[in-house]
């Protein structure tokens, strides 16, 4: 086990160097530096990610206010002349209860909110990619199952705002886009996996999985809650954690950061199980040719790709066969479903809310530049979730899901009635 030194935290409390400035992402309360917290800019472009000793990379003035993001903390926002060292306080998700009705419910359903940022960038043009999502896993609880499910985010809604800038600084918006280049949709949750030894009896404590370059795992764990950040280029063997981007690897594609980080909560025993699942993260910098990536460009010109996306956990309940399969046999990617929001998920910064505005607000015949969206026009539509609410289950209302669950409930109870009318009788 290895835990880093407050001195090594105090000794880069703040750095200014001609590039720009520096700061120290920490927690608030252990006051140990937090790796892998995403940067973005105030025009909200992830600017790059804190390294291992919590130092953020070097800052220009133009980009502040910048915003600090790690998955199972407060955002924090600061200018210029902000504090040193930033204080991340954390942030404990529950989620709503369930109940396994009997063993005939062996599948896990996961419902997510998605939130993504791209950006794709060549040498003349960017194009930055803002999207909310509605995403849903189904997990057997055994391998054996004839059943497979499926573990990387099966998107059932989604909403996107794109904003294209050329070398001039020009720039347009759309909700489309001809090419897809977002890495959100390859990362998914993991199977069972065990807890390192030093971990299984503690309440509290760190332990780090060295790798070839650098430390490819960190654990984390605080009474019941525990958090993974995997550095998935720090080891050829961190790959084991994103199966499904492993034809990605051998065709050599080029990444020049890629970081995953798991949440989880009422851990109970020596494994992490997908139904203590609350969140993941990812930051994935990418940079190749369009053959070799997502068949973008057609002409010989080298583009470069980032994702930061959050993953959060909404609901959960164990289904049985039937029920998964019907799941599986709805269409996917319709308006029907509704987009939830997690009440912990943070507002947008102004930048992106322009961009949500002018798309919506966007006249698709006649393509304006410089328009100036109507706020009464413009707006997401999307609902907050409160811990009252099951959104599984008003989803499944609306696609009509829940009538296999009510007509079996019904039919329990019709019998239940006939049998007690015959006891009566006899």
């Amino acid at each position: 086990m290895q835990r880093i030194s407050l001195l090594v935290l105090m000794t880069v409390l703040f750095i200014f160097d001609s590039e720009g400035r520096r700061h120290v992402v920490a927690d608030s309360a252990s006051r140990l530096p937090l790796p892998n917290a995403s940067i973005f800019n105030r025009q909200g472009i992830a600017a790059g990610v804190s390294r291992f000793d919590g130092t953020t990379p070097s800052i220009a003035d133009a980009d502040y206010p910048i915003t600090i993001r790690y998955l199972g903390y407060v955002e924090h926002t600061i200018s210029a002349t902000g504090a040193d060292t930033i204080f991340l306080k954390e942030s404990i998700r529950e989620l709503p209860e369930f109940v396994v009705e009997s063993r005939k419910h062996s599948v896990l359903h996961l419902l997510a909110y998605v939130r993504e940022y791209s950006t794709l960038t060549t040498y003349t043009d960017t194009v930055f990619l803002f999207r909310e999502k509605m995403v849903d896993f189904m997990l057997p609880s055994d391998k054996k199952m004839k059943f497979k499910g499926w573990r990387t985010p099966r998107v059932l809604t989604s909403k996107s705002y794109y904003r294209y800038t050329n070398l001039q600084g020009l720039d347009s918006v759309s909700n489309r886009c001809n090419h897809h280049f977002s890495w959100a949709d390859w990362v998914g949750v993991v199977s069972p996996t065990e807890i390192p030894q030093a971990l299984r009896n503690r309440e509290c404590g760190i332990d780090t999985v060295p790798g070839r370059y650098s430390a490819t795992e960190i654990w984390n764990r605080i009474n019941e809650r525990l958090t993974l950040d995997i550095d998935v280029l720090a080891d050829t063997t961190s790959r084991k954690w994103v199966p499904n981007l492993e034809n990605f690897f051998r065709n050599n594609v080029d990444f020049e950061r890629f970081s995953v980080r798991f949440n989880y909560n009422n851990i109970d025993g020596d494994s992490i199980l997908p139904v203590d699942l609350t969140g993941y993260s990812l930051n994935i910098e990418s940079n190749g040719r369009g053959h070799k990536m997502f068949m973008f460009n057609r002409r010989d010109e080298p583009f470069f790709v980032s994702t930061y996306a959050e993953v959060y956990i909404l609901d959960k309940e164990f289904v049985t066969v039937k029920e998964a399969k019907k799941w599986e046999n709805r269409s996917s990617g319709t308006d029907e479903i509704p987009i939830f929001e997690p009440p912990d998920a943070p507002e947008l910064q102004p930048d992106i809310q322009l961009l949500v505005d002018r798309v919506n607000t966007l006249d698709h015949d006649m393509v304006r530049l410089a328009l100036t969206p109507d706020k009464r026009l413009a707006g997401r539509h999307i609902s907050k979730q409160n811990f009252g609410q099951r959104a599984l289950q008003l989803i499944k209302t609306i696609t009509g899901i829940s009538s296999i669950r009510h007509r079996r409930n019904l039919n329990r109870r019709w019998k239940e009635f006939t049998d007690d009318i015959k006891k009566k009788k006899k």
